[in-house]
């Protein structure tokens, strides 16, 4: 069981950047890959950016590369998104996910990030 805690969310506006925060409840070492989602009202859910635990491979939605960063603290137990530039079209709730090895999945509570002005 992976506990996966956010922090981070907020109301910015267009243009303005937010930092959101993943932290495990397991060493990132046991965990395979690590992701943000984000799912819109009306919209289903999608990949945001999702990094490697082992070798920090990265890859990144279309609609973020260039304005999003994601990254992680092994020694922290802790993953990051680094939002920058923000449009209106990133308002969702963003999530955190990991997957362990052996495929199992766990997603965080959820973060609310509005862009508005």
């Amino acid at each position: 069981q992976v506990q996966l805690d956010e922090s981070g969310g907020g109301l910015v506006q267009p243009g303005g950047s937010l930092g959101l925060s993943c932290a495990a409840s397991e060493r990132i070492s046991s965990i395979y890959v690590m992701g943000w989602h984000r799912q819109a009202p009306g919209q289903e859910r999608e990949l945001v950016a999702e990094v490697w635990t082992t070798n920090s491979n990265t890859n990144y939605a279309d609609s973020v590369k260039g304005r999003f960063t994601i990254s992680r603290d092994k020694a922290k137990n802790t993953m990051y998104l680094q939002m920058n530039n923000l449009k209106p079209e990133d308002t969702a709730v963003y999530y955190c996910r990991a997957t362990i090895y052996g495929g199992i999945t766990y997603w965080g509570q959820g973060t609310q990030v509005t862009v508005s002005s």
